[in-house]
């Protein structure tokens, strides 16, 4: 068992986080650069665990990297974020390099382990609470945010998020979603899949409303009166029992349950035959890897999402990212051109799975005109070494992640690795996408890849 005391990083890495994630959230998403930012770039409302995740995890690796990987790590944020500016819908300009909401959004994750500890009853004393945020400022000084951006001390902090509520916060359209409609319309987390469209649609309910009400009730103070929110006293009750019922539970556990890891298990799912498995293939490709807005059609602003998230994995210099970006580009340009047949912009599921089993069947080289160069870019990023081959970390820094168990990693690299060498070519990592396209049995390489969100 981990030792009680102060410690920022472990107390992140705690699974009992996941009851202030949708909390910190809501707060990122009350800053209007942020929400800006949302609205016009991510694909949260069609992929929110996702959200979740990647805020948690990109938390996660900030505060748990050594220097050299810090750096690395901020420089990866840094170039995703240049992307990130814009006009939002009211007129104002946003720039998600703008130091105060980069400041706001650090400062939001150390908050939430600082809440996480106090609503679950083993609040940091004052000594440990110095100690926490001595330990979280130095890993942000990486940022080389200006002076005054982050408070010198933790006594400065109460009076930063009075003002910061005041005086940057709004009830913005991406908050409001977060809180109200996001959870009644969102896709079953992938652990809840078994429980089926039906069953899920059931369970979102209660999971939406106890949402709500768990973070109303956690918001600060300052925030609900800002919103004009009310905690009420059955949610209030509700925090109470979860917080201090959890809190008391996990110091009980031992450390490969109490803390997020990739070491976690769960069992890879086994696909039913068919007797020609490319549709159902295709159409799954389409509702979870192509549709990233989840609107039911696939545009440019798709393909450019599924750009950012295999750079987002990647430690790529900007010329790096540029030619993945280009290459979903041009993908892009062949979906729009063969499948795009009102010219409106976008391509639906029926275009999408009709036109590509119709190019499958009539041209051999229909895949080279647009996935297999995108496919290419990829391999040449995830190639960090430039040794013409995949080695399994390689491998894992593409398709690996929380929501992947390591033994169908595993599984997956073995199966494209048809020799057997421990490491893929590229000719093994492209045919082992073919096979997904143009099997018609089930039993391909790809499959144990594709269709993750």
């Amino acid at each position: 068992m981990a030792e009680r005391g102060a410690s920022f990083r472990r107390d992140l890495s705690e699974w009992r986080i996941v009851l202030v994630a949708w909390r910190l959230l809501v707060l990122q998403a009350a800053d209007p650069v942020v929400a800006a930012g949302m609205a016009e770039h991510s694909t949260y409302r069609a992929h929110p665990w996702r959200r979740v995740e990647h805020t948690l995890g990109s938390g996660r690796r900030l505060f748990y990297q050594d220097a050299d990987a810090l750096r690395r790590e901020v420089a990866r944020l840094e170039r995703a974020h240049k992307r990130i500016r814009g006009t939002g819908p009211d007129g104002r300009p946003y720039d998600a390099g703008d130091a105060a909401t980069r400041a706001w959004v650090l400062l939001t994750l150390f908050e939430g382990v600082v809440a996480m500890r106090r609503l679950g009853g083993d609040r940091y004393d004052a000594g440990e609470l110095a100690q926490a945020y001595a330990e979280f400022r130095e890993a942000v000084a990486v940022f080389d945010l200006p002076k005054g951006e982050i408070p010198e001390t933790v006594g400065e902090l109460p009076a930063y998020f009075a003002r910061y509520a005041r005086e940057r916060l709004e009830h913005t359209e991406a908050a409001r979603h977060l809180l109200d409609d996001l959870l009644r319309e969102a896709p079953a987390p992938r652990r809840l899949r078994f429980l089926g469209d039906a069953g899920w649609r059931v369970v979102r309910v209660v999971v939406a409303r106890a949402i709500r009400e768990l973070t109303v009730a956690d918001l600060p103070p300052a925030v609900r009166e800002r919103f004009g929110l009310v905690r009420t006293r059955r949610a209030a009750l509700l925090s109470a029992v979860l917080h201090r019922g959890v809190g008391a539970v996990v110091p009980l556990l031992p450390d490969r349950l109490r803390y997020r890891s990739p070491e976690e298990h769960r069992t890879p799912k086994r696909h039913r035959p068919h007797r020609d498995g490319r549709g159902p293939r295709l159409d799954r490709f389409f509702h979870e890897v192509l549709d990233q807005t989840g609107d039911g059609f696939i545009t440019a602003h798709d393909l450019r999402a599924m750009a950012h998230n295999v750079c987002w994995q990647l430690e790529l210099d900007e010329a790096g990212e540029a030619r993945v970006y280009e290459a979903f580009d041009s993908w892009w340009e062949q979906l729009r051109a063969v499948m795009d047949a009102n010219g409106d912009g976008r391509v639906s599921r029926e275009e999408f799975v009709a036109a590509t089993l119709a190019g499958l069947d009539r041209d051999e080289a229909y895949l080279e005109r647009g996935l297999l160069p995108a496919l290419r870019a990829v391999f040449s990023a995830a190639d960090t070494d430039g040794s013409g081959f995949l080695e399994f970390d390689e491998y894992r820094a593409v398709f690996g992640g929380p929501r992947v168990h390591p033994a169908e990693l595993s599984h997956g690299f073995r199966r494209l690795d048809a020799d057997g060498d421990g490491r893929i070519t590229r000719e093994e990592f492209l045919a082992g996408f073919t096979g997904f396209f143009t099997a018609r049995a089930d039993s391909v390489p790809g499959t144990e890849l594709l269709g993750r969100p």
